[in-house]
């Protein structure tokens, strides 16, 4: 099988969220036939009570990107197995949480499983997915809505708070640039 790129989303909103964003992508960096090819900025995002109750704590947010023939249901299966390493509580999903990692997109397939659906049914929905999704890949086309990712943030109803996470994060993993399509300073509208 050929190597595809995948954008995972990663999140934090308890303990030590910069450990357990940096740990899990760690953890990436160590999948066989793998190899990740980029790494957003963090950005620090407001919870959304639309899936349970995420808590008070803001989120630690980002994407990585990767290449691998690592198949979409053992990706999962991976993602899966990070998670319950870092501590996090599967039967409660959604509540606060050491680390969420989910599939944004996996090339240009399109999947609808029980448990598996790529790209990610709300990513075009979710301005902490799009923003570093933008800084990594902000003229990617969107599988089946057919729009760059760029679009797909300008036009995002969600106005939720996303700003730069500060101090900024470790840069073991690569370069984790400045974002080009959020040079209004202003990802997040935040108050």
């Amino acid at each position: 099988m050929a190597r595809e790129t995948v954008f995972l989303g990663f999140g934090s909103n308890v303990g030590d969220r910069l450990d357990y964003c940096n740990r899990a992508i760690t953890l990436l960096t160590l999948l066989p036939h793998s190899e990740v090819t980029g790494v957003s900025s963090l950005y620090e995002t407001e919870p959304l009570a639309d899936r349970g109750d995420p808590g008070p704590g803001w989120f630690l947010n980002g994407v990585v990107r990767m290449d691998t023939d690592v198949v979409p249901r053992s990706l999962l299966a991976v993602c899966r197995e990070i998670e319950s390493a870092l501590g996090r509580d599967h039967a409660h999903r959604g509540e606060p949480r050491t680390l969420d990692l989910d599939i944004l997109l996996y090339g240009a397939r399109r999947l609808d499983e029980t448990d598996l659906i790529v790209p990610h049914p709300r990513l075009h929905r979710r301005r902490f997915v799009l923003v570093p999704l933008a800084e990594l890949a902000p003229d990617l086309v969107h599988p089946t809505l057919n729009r760059p990712i760029r679009d797909l943030l300008a036009d995002v109803p969600d106005h939720t708070c996303v700003r730069l996470f500060s101090p900024p994060p470790s840069r073991e993993f690569g370069s984790r640039s400045s974002c080009s399509v959020l040079a209004d300073g202003d990802p997040g509208r935040c108050a």
